[in-house]
């Protein structure tokens, strides 16, 4: 069994991302997500051959992620909110360009410069695509700093697999707190091969562009569907929590943080008699619509939680298909949920 470390979310993802290969690091510093870079700065530039700058904007970290992506190596950049906003043209550039990398958005209250508290409000920004153009993201959701360590090396297998950016979606508080992780030996899985088109390996053929720039709309059409076709083998990639889900009164569907206060609110709601079940999207895209649907055939009422003024229930109703009532309860800003209040709203649903 491997030994298990006490550490800071943040840093546990850049460890994380150290064990997964990744070399080079381009990132700009904002809370609450510095330890993050500070951590990748401490790391890798003690690693022969590997690459950590504090680039002079967010703008300017993408575009190296751009440029590193197009080599075929392992790369990561990371940022909160606004920061990641900035980010937004150059991801999807990198998606048109089919390269793969990881981006980490440890989400603070927003719009505009916000708060450094936690919230959940790029949730439309991350799973909708966000830049222009019709692209998506791989969205992992973890409500854990084990789950941190776990999603992020995920995420650069799922990049690799797919051609495809990919995004570990957290929070403030998740970035922030102090839990115990474990570093599991990697096993090797299967992955396609870089050499037919990483530029390190264009020697004797000839180059792919990476910089994809076509003003005959017919010809983008080709282009966008054959990346869209990639989104429909994603689906298969949806993966999701089950707690407590034997004939609830109501079901909680939660992520990231929210989703370890509702569990506190099942135990609260168990000692009341009141049976809650929980569904936790762990990716957000693709997103588990078919469980999602499934629930909705068997309990009439879903309540969807967020710190935010409601993002993810979208989706959820999406999911429901009119099956079932689907209530939401939020907080944003920067306000943390407790587990007394989605206990008190889900009183309010069963009435």
């Amino acid at each position: 069994m491997a030994e298990k470390l006490l550490m800071k979310g943040n840093e546990a993802i850049g460890e994380a991302a150290i064990h997964a290969g990744c070399r080079y690091y381009f990132g700009y510093p904002i809370t609450p997500q510095s330890e993050l870079t500070a951590y990748m700065a401490k790391r890798l530039l003690k690693i022969k051959g590997a690459a950590f700058i504090q680039s002079e904007s967010e703008i300017a970290a993408i575009n190296m992620v751009y440029g590193t992506a197009a080599t075929g190596n392992r790369v990561m950049t990371s940022s909160s909110s606004p920061g990641i906003s900035l980010k937004q043209e150059g991801i999807s550039y990198i998606a048109c360009a089919e390269l793969p990398c990881v981006i980490v958005n440890i989400m603070r209250g927003g719009p505009g410069l916000g708060s450094i508290q936690p919230a959940q409000g790029d949730y439309f920004q991350a799973t909708k695509g966000g830049g222009h153009g019709d692209y998506h993201l791989i969205v992992l959701a973890p409500s854990t700093v084990q789950e941190l360590v776990d999603l992020t090396i995920k995420a650069f297998d799922l990049a690799d697999k797919y051609r495809n950016p990919a995004m570990l979606l957290g929070d403030g508080l998740l970035g922030q707190m102090m839990e115990p992780v474990e570093f599991k030996k990697i096993e090797k899985i299967d992955l396609p091969s870089k050499e037919d088109w990483a530029i390190g390996s264009c020697r004797g053929r000839v180059p792919r562009k990476v910089v994809p720039f076509n003003l005959d709309p017919e010809e983008l059409e080709k282009l966008v569907i054959k990346i869209g076709k990639k989104y429909e083998e994603m689906q298969k990639e949806a993966e999701y929590e089950l707690l407590n889900m034997d004939n609830p009164d109501l079901v909680i569907v939660a992520y990231g943080t929210v989703a370890r206060v509702a569990k506190t609110t099942i135990q609260k709601a168990k000692k009341e008699g009141i049976n809650i079940g929980l569904i936790r999207p762990i990716t957000l895209y693709p997103f588990p619509y078919d469980i999602i649907n499934q629930t909705a055939d068997k309990v009439k009422q879903i309540l969807v939680s967020e710190m935010s003024l409601g993002q993810m229930v979208e989706d959820v109703k999406l999911g429901v298909n009119g099956k079932a009532k689907v209530s939401f309860y939020g907080r944003t800003g920067g306000v943390v949920i407790s587990p007394a209040e989605i206990l008190e709203e889900a009183k309010k649903i069963l009435k």
